[in-house]
């Protein structure tokens, strides 16, 4: 696989498959730039990496009925639960890579709109823990 159309990504929460949900999804890593620049670095900024941070965010197209959207995040407001995003539904491998961790559900909009708009549930959450990269 080279350059990918994001036409059938994988986005599990909480081991449940939202993905038939989803119409958006991104996966922010960083981490803080710390300086070390000292008066031996020849005038250069030297710098490490320090503690390192991720948010997820997700657009659904959202569902009231049971087992849908909704029903499932409602639960999960204000605690952490697992995640793991992929590029395509296709098995984890090399060219398919699986990111997984644990999020913070710190805010949920499951009423949202206009008159006449497509009802979604726009959230970003902040990852708790580590992120793991997994090829196999």
């Amino acid at each position: 696989m080279a350059v990918l159309a994001l036409v059938d990504c994988y986005v599990e929460l909480n081991s449940v498959d939202m993905s038939a949900y989803v119409t958006a999804v991104e996966l922010d890593a960083e981490v803080v730039d710390l300086t070390t620049t000292n008066f031996g670095s020849g005038g250069w900024d030297e710098r490490i990496g320090g503690l390192k941070s991720g948010t997820i965010a997700i657009t659904f197209n959202n569902d009231f009925a049971a087992t849908t959207v909704d029903d499932r995040l409602w639960p999960l407001f204000g605690t952490t639960t697992t995640f793991a995003i992929r590029p395509t539904a296709a098995a984890v491998a090399a060219t398919n890579p699986s990111y997984s961790g644990s999020v913070l559900v710190t805010e949920l909009s499951p009423v949202s709109g206009s008159v006449g708009d497509l009802a979604t549930h726009d959230v970003t959450w902040p990852v708790s823990g580590v992120v793991t990269r997994a090829t196999a």
